[in-house]
């Protein structure tokens, strides 16, 4: 049974595989207008903001876990 449900998962996978176009037509449309330096842009910014995000988190985690550690040793 686990070899037949694996067939139809393989079988599934390959169809939604070929329903695929080979190059996106909204991509080659802003590629055509200059667009796509604009959503590059974008992702590039929003990218950054996800890592600088993270970066600041991890200090300030870093921050609390020190003071935590500091009364634990006190204690």
């Amino acid at each position: 049974m686990k070899r037949f449900n694996f067939c139809v998962l393989i079988l599934f996978l390959s169809l939604i595989a070929q329903a695929q176009d080979p190059a996106p037509q909204m991509a080659d449309k802003f590629r055509e207008d200059g667009k796509i330096y604009i959503v590059i842009a974008v992702i590039a910014m929003i990218f950054a903001a996800i890592v600088i995000f993270l970066t600041l988190l991890e200090r300030k985690l870093k921050k609390i876990e020190t003071r935590i550690n500091e009364l634990d040793k006190k204690q």
